[in-house]
């Protein structure tokens, strides 16, 4: 599935799209947003790069973060919630993990959680990718919208 086949699903469905980003950082937006029409579907989207956004914009709190650590199936899911609300869109995808060059939170680099928003129901999903930085954050992108163009054939 690419990025076109899902905006028009999107369009056809009549349904709501919105995103927010960590290691991803706004890659998942820009990739919507370059295709034309997309105002018609994606409402829009949110970058919690740094913990303390997490915290502020989605009021994670700083308990779960403690308790789950940001790269986590938890904090996806709360994330994709919380950011449903707030962009108040029938679908919202998450996305957080490690896309290097390190291991974070006892993380090795690739692993990435994309959690997703659907009518009240959330999923999550782990992947464990290999390469680069930029590649990791591709992969990311191009999953979601794989999961989301099964979710919305399914639930539609």
């Amino acid at each position: 599935m690419n990025v076109n086949d899902l905006a028009k699903l999107f369009k056809e469905k009549g349904r709501t799209l919105g995103s927010v980003e960590s290691l991803t950082g706004g890659l998942f937006a820009s990739t919507m947003t370059s295709i034309p029409g997309a105002s018609h579907f994606y409402k829009g989207g949110m970058v919690t790069y740094m913990t303390e956004e997490k915290v502020r914009l989605l009021g994670i709190t700083y308990e779960e973060l403690d308790k789950y650590g940001v790269i986590s199936k938890e904090i996806a899911a709360n994330m994709a919630l919380r950011a449903a609300h707030i962009l108040k869109c029938d679908y919202c995808v998450s996305f957080t993990g490690n896309a290097g060059p390190g291991v974070l939170e006892d993380k090795p680099v690739g692993t990435v959680y994309i959690g997703i928003y659907c009518y009240n129901r959330i999923s999550v999903y782990h992947f464990e990718f290999k390469g680069s930085r930029e590649e990791i954050r591709k992969q990311c992108v191009e999953s979601a919208i794989n999961l989301l163009a099964d979710l919305i054939v399914v639930n539609n």
